[in-house]
Parts: structure tokens; sequence; C-alpha cells
């Protein structure tokens, strides 16, 4: 499938990485199902991205009385998707996506309470998009200008690694990595994990 927007395009050469390297459109653990679903695998389900109406954020920017840069919706507003992993000159990662309606609700509420955890600590908004492999470190939106950096919850973002979302897709690699055996390592809690953790920081905060 040839997407034209550079979202797309990096879903098109991931795809093409992960039949190349395993002979299948890439995997994921994730259970349940959504419209991405393409098929079953021995460690999840086989998944490819299915392209949505543009999705409308305008019920978050009410909440949060703020204007939001196009590129959120650009992210997150065009597919159905699994989380497809990337290589980069800044680290080894996995880009979000939501992966039904149910999904895309709570990613929703997740971005709230990020937003507010920014309000709160009177620090510029941002936007996360993706998680480091070996860190703590988010990769986020700047709601300012659309640029992609790293950021540790509850600090300003520290290292720009993009001007734009186009900017940051074409210098990412595709990362074909099988999902571990159901046995998730204790240690590494997966990233709604670490957003609940952090969110939870903002309630304990005096």
């Amino acid at each position: 499938m040839n997407h034209r927007s550079p979202l797309g395009q990096f879903f098109d050469r991931h795809a093409s990485a992960w039949t190349q390297t395993h002979g299948h459109l890439p995997v994921t653990d994730r259970p349940e199902s959504g419209p991405a679903s393409a098929g079953e695998h021995d460690l999840g389900q086989l998944w490819q991205p299915a392209a949505r109406a543009t999705a409308d954020f305008a019920n978050l920017a009410q909440a949060l009385e703020l204007e939001l840069h196009p590129a959120l919706a650009d992210f997150y507003g065009q597919f159905y998707a699994g989380n497809p992993g990337f290589d980069a000159p800044f680290g080894a990662g996995e880009l979000l996506q939501p992966w039904n309606e149910e999904d895309f609700e709570f990613l929703q509420e997740n971005l709230i309470g990020h937003a507010l955890m920014k309000q709160k600590l009177k620090q510029p908004p941002t936007w996360f998009i993706g998680v480091m492999a070996d860190s703590d470190l988010m990769l986020v939106l700047d709601n300012s200008d659309g640029s992609v950096w790293l950021e540790l919850p509850g600090q300003e973002p520290q290292t720009r690694v993009a001007d734009s979302l186009a900017a940051l897709f074409d210098g990412l690699s595709p990362r074909v990595v099988l999902p571990e055996p159901m046995a998730m390592e204790p240690e590494r809690p997966g990233f709604w994990t670490r957003v609940k953790t952090m969110l939870g920081h903002l309630t304990g905060r005096r």
C-alpha cells in the first residue's frame, strides 16, 4: 500500500522491512481486535495501517482551552495501527498509534493528562508521540512549532531531534524486532504504565 503522507510513507518502509526480514507483516502483541488487524501470529497479530477519516481533536482543544498544532492530528488522526519500531541517530524506540477507537479515546485522555501536568509545572505544552527503548525518555511534539524533541516526564524538552514530523520520519529506519513472548519484562514497564505513573505524580504534587 502506498500512502502519500510522511507517516504513511514510513509505514510503507516499515512493512517492507518486516517482509524482507521475517517474510510477513509487522507483529503486535495487542490481543484485542482492531481495524489494523491483518492475521494471526504465534506472538500476537499481524497488522497493517488502516486509514481512517481524519480524527477530530476539537474536544481536546476545548478541554485545555488551547490551540493545537496541526501536527498532532497529522500524527494520531490518520490511521489505526500498531506501534512501529524505529532506529534513529538519537536511539531506538517505537512510535505510538491508536489501535482502535477505544484506544484512541484512551490516548486522548492521556494527552489531556499530560497537558494538565505541563500546565501545573508551568511548562510549554508538548504531546508525546513515542517512547525510547532504553530510557524513560519520550518523543514529543512541541505544540508551538511542531518540532520533535526528547523529553523526560515532568521536565521540559531537552534535545531537539527534528524540525517537523516529516523531517523525523526521514531520519528513522524501521526496527523489525519481534515482540517478546507474553511474559513482559517486569523491570521495563510498558509505555502506558509509565504514562500513568507520570500522571500520578501530578496529583501528588503540591
